[in-house]
Formats: structure tokens, sequence, C-alpha cells
């Protein structure tokens, strides 16, 4: 089942590519999102039996957004922090990708299939193609791996290469 969804995803992420680029000239991301931030949940703590200690706790919940995305094949590595998700966000992110695809390049760039990514995300960026992954099928995101140690990450791109290059990504093969 699953060879045959990465078949028909495979075609039609070729498909997507526009005519007048050549597969060699077309590199693969994968970008995904994470959220760090802190929730508080109610805590415990010693006291003597009987008695009532005051205690303050932090109430709020804070959190940031990173949006990242790696290419296999080049260990280019592209990230956005933002306080929110949107689709704003993500153009903002697909616009850094294009700034770092060299010209006459083109990047298809493999999302999951959340709402932030569907639709016209990608319209007036010219070399950048969103296609997103199949449903129910995170563990084709290689990005996945890594939003938890991005700079450590990011920093070694012999290392992106060896962590997230998958032979299907390979265009010309196909």
């Amino acid at each position: 089942m699953l060879k045959s969804a990465l078949k028909n995803f495979i075609r039609n992420t070729i498909i997507t590519i526009p005519g007048h680029v050549s597969l060699d000239r077309v590199n693969v991301w994968f970008q995904d999102e994470a959220r760090f931030g802190q929730q508080n949940t109610t805590s415990k703590i010693w006291a003597k039996k009987g008695s009532r200690p005051r205690l303050v706790k932090q109430q709020q919940f804070l959190s940031t957004h990173i949006f990242g995305a790696v290419c296999p094949a080049t260990g280019q590595t592209e990230a956005i922090i933002a306080p929110y998700l949107s689709k704003d966000i993500m153009r903002q992110h697909l616009q850094l990708i294009s700034d770092a695809t060299p010209c006459g390049e083109h990047a298809v760039v493999i999302v999951d299939r959340a709402s932030w990514y569907m639709g016209n995300v990608a319209e007036g960026i010219k070399n950048v193609s969103v296609i997103p992954l199949p449903p129910y099928s995170p563990e084709l995101n290689t990005v996945e791996q890594v939003s938890r140690a991005w700079n450590v990450f990011r920093s070694d791109m012999a290392n992106v290469k060896r962590m997230c290059f998958r032979e299907w990504t390979n265009l010309i093969t196909y």
C-alpha cells in the first residue's frame, strides 16, 4: 500500500514541476513546523499534614513556533521562528527557500497536510512548488527527526545529507 502511494506521490511531484525545468535542476526539500513552549500543569508541594501552604504558580502559556526545512541533496537548511502558525508565515518561509534556490533551479517542498500549507500558499513564488504528503504518512517527512535539535543539526551539512536523504528524492531515476 505504502509503495503504491509513494509511486503516485512521486508521479504527482514530477507532474507539478514546471515543464521547462529539467529534473536534474530540482531539489527536494522537507518542511515541517514545531512548537516549543510551556504549558503548566497543577503541581503539588510537600507540606506538613493539615497545613495549607500558599504557592505562587505561573499560569500563562508561552510558546513559539519554528518552521524548518532541509534539502537532503545539498545539506541546505532554512528556518523561521514565529509567534503563531499561519499561511503568511508559511509564505515567508517558502520565500526563504526560494531565495536559497540557485537561479535556474526549482525547489519542491514536501509538507504534511496542515491547513496553513494547503491552497495557494506558494502562489507568486516562481521557483517553488509545494507538494503535500499522502494522508497519514509522517514517516515520509524526514525533517520530523530534527526539529528538536535544529541549530546543532543545521550546522553540519554532511549530517543533513546523511540523515535526510532518501533515494526516491532523486527524481532523475524515475
